[in-house]
């Protein structure tokens, strides 16, 4: 819980507008509301004015320096039809088309983020992750240098001897199934800059695999070879090592035994699984048998913040990445050039 605190401290030195293209939703409802009185954010909700105000009073809950827009009415505006059009820059662009664009909420939360009317978008209480992305991707778009989107999590274990005193970044585990070996290498140079960025850490990357400097001979351990190799060439500056195996990557002792010399291995803090498999399964199987607290997926490689909630989310959880998603947004210069 330190980890979420020391978020929501940050958060409030700074708050941000926070959209929430879910606002009918009762557990997206009550984070906005705690959100605002804990003073972290400022939640814009999308969804019918009438029923959110309703479901409020149901629940007994102000709404007091909560904004609500409804994507059905908002969508005719021209300010955000003239905006759209000058993303598209296509002939094929009418009023209509992007009226039936808008109308959808998560399009149209995406618009906000992309013109400055509010600094991050979270999503995917009532979506499924896909959706999410495709909004996120045709509207705010990738960084430049960025091929694909993906995710990272911060799993707080309580090893205090492994990485960061015992808090550890995975990557890729909730986008990605089957990255190629340049897809990896995006993956680990984005997540290392955004926990430098996130969490103050010097990153240390492991690319994992389930061999140890080529001590199997299989493609899939040449995939994961071959990105450790492209990472080093594109971020010379960074810590990075691999094929490892987990041990190897985090025990000092096990990475003796393994590896001659490497700055990595045996302290590594960000874990880069070589596909979806491997990386969604083993964050449950911390989370859970190790009762570890897990923090994401927090989306990464767009030009502005965007976070996907588990559609299984709690009020907690939703309140947690709204103050990371706005502690995103402090550090993100793309932001800041909007005015906002």
């Amino acid at each position: 819980m330190f980890l979420l605190e020391e978020f929501k401290d940050r958060a409030k030195r700074n708050p941000k507008a926070i959209v929430f293209p879910e606002g009918e939703d009762e557990r997206i409802l009550k984070a906005a509301v705690k959100a605002v009185r804990e003073g972290i954010a400022f939640p814009y909700l999308l969804g019918d004015k009438d029923k959110i105000a309703l479901k409020a009073k149901d629940l007994n809950l102000s709404l007091d320096g909560v904004k609500i827009k409804d994507p059905k009415v908002e969508c005719k505006n021209e300010k955000y039809i003239n905006f759209y059009h000058t993303l598209r820059k296509d002939s094929f662009f009418s009023p209509k088309m992007a009226e039936a664009l808008l109308r959808k909420p998560l399009n149209f939360g995406a618009l906000m983020v992309r013109c400055g009317d509010a600094a991050g978008m979270i999503a995917g209480a009532a979506n499924p992750t896909s959706s999410v992305l495709k909004s996120s991707m045709l509207i705010i778009g990738l960084q430049k240098g960025i091929k694909i989107p993906s995710s990272f999590f911060i799993m707080v274990t309580k090893k205090t001897e492994v990485g960061e005193k015992g808090t550890l970044v995975f990557a890729d585990a909730a986008v990605n199934p089957d990255p190629t070996s340049e897809e990896l290498v995006d993956i680990a140079l984005t997540t290392a800059n955004n926990v430098k960025k996130l969490l103050g850490w010097q990153p240390r990357v492991a690319f994992l695999s389930f061999s140890t400097k080529k001590r199997a001979s299989h493609p899939l351990v040449d995939k994961v070879i071959r990105a450790a190799e492209l990472a080093r060439q594109r971020a010379p500056y960074l810590l990075i090592d691999g094929d490892l195996q987990a041990d190897a990557a985090l025990i000092p002792e096990v990475a003796k035994r393994k590896v001659k010399e490497s700055k990595v291995a045996g302290r590594a803090n960000i874990l880069i699984f070589p596909n979806l498999d491997a990386a969604n399964i083993a964050y449950k199987l911390v989370q859970y048998l190790a009762d570890a607290t897990s923090y994401g997926p927090i989306l990464q490689g767009f030009n502005l913040p965007v976070n996907d909630l588990s559609r299984g989310a709690k009020v907690e959880d939703i309140l947690g990445l709204t103050a990371i998603t706005v502690v995103r947004a402090q550090e993100d210069k793309n932001y800041e050039n909007t005015g906002n």
